[in-house]
């Protein structure tokens, strides 16, 4: 199976899917040591990468939790940054094959990075080897990198002084660009940004972040008005 992806990949995107997995092992890397150096226990966030294996939602989770935050909180915040696996799920639902063992193990490994890999081929062989290849290696890669992450947050006190704290931001950042191309996205997140801002100073830790989520009520209104017009 692993020569007849290589043979329908080609070079040059087996090439960039390696890269691309590469780049998320430092991220890996970081996150363990980011989330044992925060008073986890080194299991922890082994654990979660291979139940979970979402960056962003173990990234808000361990944050939220880190710094105060309610755990079930934590938890619901962490299950809104995945709820976009579902129009995922519709968009590369043919590659992941018709046995429930296949869907199982392809919906654990559907993130952004196999999702774009596979929506970018037109061949649908080609679909199917990219997000295979890029979902297993990345699996693989991400959690070697969390493991490493993990032995070296018991050595590293201060990740800030490492840079790993820039992590998490960079990928939500990483994750919300692209989608504020469009101005009502921009109107909601500078919506719920605005109001996660002024909520923090008298809310708990992770509350704000969901109370953000009012951010859509102004896309709402804008809808609306445009209809009206």
């Amino acid at each position: 199976m692993i020569r007849s992806i290589q043979r329908t990949l080609g070079a040059d995107l087996a090439r960039d899917i390696a890269l691309v997995c590469l780049a998320n092992a430092l991220v890996g890397l970081s996150y363990g040591a980011i989330t044992v150096a925060s008073g986890f226990a080194v299991w922890v966030p082994m654990l979660l990468s291979v139940v979970v294996f979402a960056g962003a939602a173990q990234f808000l989770f361990v944050g939220l939790v880190a710094s105060g935050g309610n755990p079930v909180a934590a938890v619901v915040a962490a299950l809104l940054v995945n709820a976009r696996h579902l129009p995922f799920g519709f968009a590369v639902g043919d590659v992941l094959g018709r046995g429930w063992g296949s869907r199982i193990a392809g919906s654990h490994l559907m993130v952004d990075e196999s999702v774009a890999f596979a929506l970018a081929q037109q061949d649908p062989a080609r679909r199917r080897a990219a997000y295979w290849a890029c979902g297993i290696g990345l699996f693989g890669f991400w959690n070697i990198g969390v493991v490493a992450g993990a032995y070296a947050g018991t050595v590293i006190t201060d990740t800030g002084a490492f840079g790993l704290d820039a992590a998490f931001p960079a990928v939500l950042l990483a994750l919300v660009l692209p989608a504020l191309k469009e101005r009502g996205v921009r109107r909601a997140a500078l919506a719920g940004a605005a109001l996660a801002l002024a909520a923090t100073p008298f809310l708990p830790a992770g509350l704000p972040v969901l109370l953000a989520l009012l951010g859509l009520l102004a896309v709402a209104r804008g809808r609306e008005s445009e209809v009206a017009r």
